[in-house]
């Protein structure tokens, strides 16, 4: 049956083998089979460059050229931790650029899909800190730095957010209703997909007297989250992780 996959919020990185396995494992199965494959953001815990070496990287860009070169187009949008994914890895691994905010047709209804940082405006303080991050001359001048000097930047960044998130609520971290609507208004959708808040949820609601829906992709963090859609279905689905790994 025709459907497209959407995923978010993997975090992959060395330090959890089961979570790198359940989405090669997920690319080798379930990936091809679909009309495309829509990653909404940090797949990676964190990006430091493309040039950046490692034995993951060139495992998750091997899965997606194998999907691409298999019939199934793989597109990505930007996340908080790996923001800084860039030309040089995306050509390496055969998938689509697109910008922070898109509307995409499926099936004949679009959808409006994003990362879903920009919705929790309540959040005042990352608001101010992505914005700085996102500063064209800030990136060019990190990305020149030796690898090891970035991996301790990332390191440090890493070690904030999650102080600064232990100390902030639940609430202030969701997204802001008001600025879901606004988006969605924007867009002229009657459908929001995206991920971040790590809050995997189908939302239903009106706007403008008319029904739309939001769907949340959840993180991988203890089990995949995998959002299914198809021409007369939708569904946000669980996968299991990988127990058998160390």
């Amino acid at each position: 049956m025709p459907h497209t996959l959407f995923i978010a919020d993997l975090h992959l990185s060395a330090g959890r083998p089961d979570i790198t396995a359940a989405f090669l494992h997920f690319m080798e199965h379930e990936a091809p089979e679909a009309d495309a494959l829509y990653v909404l953001g940090d797949l990676f815990e964190f990006w430091i460059g493309d040039d950046e070496p490692s034995t993951l990287n060139r495992q998750v860009a091997a899965a997606f050229r194998i999907c691409r070169e298999g019939g199934t187009p793989v597109y990505y949008i930007h996340g908080n931790r790996d923001f800084m994914l860039g030309r040089r890895f995306a050509a390496e691994a055969g998938m689509t650029l697109l910008p922070e905010h898109k509307v995409i047709d499926l099936y004949g209804e679009p959808a409006l899909i994003m990362h879903g940082d920009t919705l929790c405006t309540d959040d005042a303080g990352y608001q101010r800190f992505r914005r700085i991050t996102r500063l064209g001359w800030l990136q060019w001048l990190f990305l020149r730095l030796p690898l090891q000097k970035r991996l301790k930047i990332a390191d440090g960044i890493r070690g904030r957010s999650a102080r600064s998130k232990q100390e902030k609520s639940v609430t202030i971290m969701d997204v802001n209703q008001a600025e879901v609507e606004r988006q969605m208004r924007r867009a002229g959708v009657r459908r929001l997909i995206h991920g971040h808040t790590h809050r995997p949820a189908v939302h239903d609601f009106e706007l403008d007297g008319r029904p739309v829906q939001r769907l949340v992709l959840g993180d991988w963090y203890t089990q995949g989250s995998v959002l299914r859609i198809g021409p007369d279905n939708t569904e946000l689905q669980r996968r299991e992780l990988n127990k058998d790994m160390p």
